[in-house]
């Protein structure tokens, strides 16, 4: 692993104006503007690299992370306990089953009761289209509305972990990985990323993956390729951030039926099942409708769908049509290898175990990507205090 210069990219930082994410939320990556989103790569690197030299960057010593899953969650849910307890921070899940929520009580009265002492609250609330943005967007209000009136001292701020419309503790996660794959963000610029569909036995899964790639990497002049069978859309606003994305960071946005034509020279690939979008909003408004056997029925249709596009399959061959043969393969995980965790999936297995490394350094960019968030919408002057932290070295644990 190599040493990150903690010194050089503090200085990077400090020429940043990153003042607009103080006292702000993080909820779509198209919301901030490059000086944001480099600001916050920065600081998950100088996070990163606390850690590798075993300094300590509790910058609280007291509060509450508040984490609110409304879909399982593994990878994302230990990321952000992880990325509060790294800032000093502790954790605590809201379950809404456990809670009066269960008896009615509105998002404005839960969002004051639990923020009392909190400083972040973490959703994820994916499921359902026009839902979950909404929901944190609801939350967010609730908060400021408090905090304005005087019912809390301070104001927590709320990170999205996977809403209807983006991912962006992954997208950003992912990013970071490329930057750090190719030796820099400029190094991004003229490569191109194919963003595919791909077969899973399972159902249902959320848009907001490809959305978020979509629309955060044609940001950095790449050239993006979306790919997926006919009936497997994503929204149309999100592709036509994409499309604006594009043409301001000098790469480009195109769509495909063809898996192969995606890959062809490809140098990265990130072959991932989703639902459509009309499927995803006709279970929306069954959802509105409280109509579970109409739910059911659609699983078993989008199942069915879903097994006609077999032969959307991530394969030795495929890779071979890629960059010099050797694109590198990006999945959010887990990813539904053919033979290992499903019978036929979206990967081969040779081609997952190839970049199994690779692919574990990806996720592990997550936590500190969502430390950076939290920090940089609670610290005034991020490059001052990170430092001093470096400065003053406090021992994290005697090793």
């Amino acid at each position: 692993m190599d040493s990150i210069n903690i010194e050089a990219l503090t200085k990077q930082l400090a020429q940043l104006d990153c003042q607009g994410m103080h006292q702000n939320d993080f909820l779509l990556t198209w919301e901030k503007n490059d000086q944001q989103i480099q600001s916050t790569f920065l600081v998950a690197e100088i996070l990163r690299g606390l850690r590798q030299k075993n300094i300590s960057s509790r910058i609280f010593d007291s509060g509450l992370g508040i984490s609110l899953f409304r879909d399982q969650s593994t990878r994302t849910r230990f990321s952000f306990s992880s990325a509060c307890n790294l800032l000093g921070l502790e954790v605590q899940d809201l379950d809404e089953g456990k809670s009066q929520i269960a008896h009615g009580e509105t998002v404005r009265e839960t969002a004051n009761m639990v923020s009392f002492m909190a400083d972040v609250i973490g959703i994820r609330d994916d499921m359902y289209i026009g839902k979950g943005n909404a929901y944190m967007r609801e939350v967010s209000q609730a908060v400021e509305q408090g905090f304005q009136e005087g019912v809390l001292e301070q104001r927590p701020t709320l990170v999205n972990l996977q809403c209807d419309i983006d991912h962006p503790t992954q997208t950003m996660a992912d990013a970071l990985h490329l930057i750090n794959h190719f030796g820099g963000v400029e190094n991004l610029k003229g490569k191109k990323l194919a963003m595919s569909w791909a077969y899973s036995p399972s159902y249902g899964k959320p848009l907001s993956v490809p959305q978020g790639i979509i629309g955060l990497m044609t940001r950095f002049g790449m050239d993006v390729v979306l790919a997926h069978p006919e009936g497997y859309e994503v929204m149309p606003e999100v592709e036509e951030v994409a499309r604006k994305n594009a043409a301001q960071g000098g790469g480009s946005f195109s769509k495909t039926n063809s898996m192969k034509q995606a890959f062809q020279d490809a140098h990265i690939v990130y072959p991932k099942s989703w639902a459509s979008f009309a499927a995803m909003q006709k279970r929306t408004d069954l959802f509105g409708q409280g109509d579970q056997e109409g739910i059911k029925k659609l699983e078993k249709e989008l199942l069915a769908q879903n097994t006609g596009h077999k032969h959307w399959h991530c394969t030795e061959n495929l890779m071979d049509v890629t960059a010099g043969k050797n694109a590198l393969y990006m999945h959010c995980l887990p990813a539904d290898i053919t033979g290992v965790s499903c019978k036929e999936g979206e990967v081969e297995a040779s081609v997952f175990d190839r970049y199994r490394v690779p692919m574990y350094q990806q996720a592990s960019y997550k936590p500190y990507i969502i430390a950076a968030m939290i920090l940089l919408s609670k610290v005034r002057q991020p490059a001052e205090l990170l430092g001093k932290l470096d400065q003053q070295g406090a021992i994290r644990a005697r090793l």
